[in-house]
């Protein structure tokens, strides 16, 4: 069973950016496409950005401009860059694949944009 692991999440004023990270225990890493997904309270998961095995990338046009995900093969690792945070980008973000989750969820990482 493939674990997924979050982090970088954290509390920023509304401007600032960060960097979460996503470990992958899988081996196949490689060949899956990948995507940050996030929930905000009293709302559905929504998809963030994603990215194909072969690096093609997507982008929610709510967060186009303003974020850039990657990917780490060799360290199954997936990023996700935010910049220029809103406060309507609170929300725990999670990564799985892409373009739907077919791995248990993990844990999550809480992003809080606020002054």
């Amino acid at each position: 069973q493939v674990q997924l692991v979050e982090s970088g999440g954290g509390l920023v004023q509304p401007g600032g950016s960060l960097r979460l990270s996503c470990v992958n225990s899988g081996t196949m890493f490689r060949i899956y496409n990948m995507g940050w997904y996030r929930q905000a309270p009293g709302k559905q998961r929504e998809l963030v950005a994603g990215i194909t095995s072969g690096g093609d990338t997507v982008y929610a046009d709510s967060v186009k401009g303003r974020v850039t995900i990657s990917r780490d093969n060799d360290k199954t690792t997936l990023y996700l860059q935010m910049n220029s945070l809103k406060p309507e980008d609170t929300a725990v973000y999670y990564c799985n694949t892409y373009p739907r989750g077919l791995w248990s969820w993990g844990q999550g990482t809480q992003v809080t944009v606020s002054s």
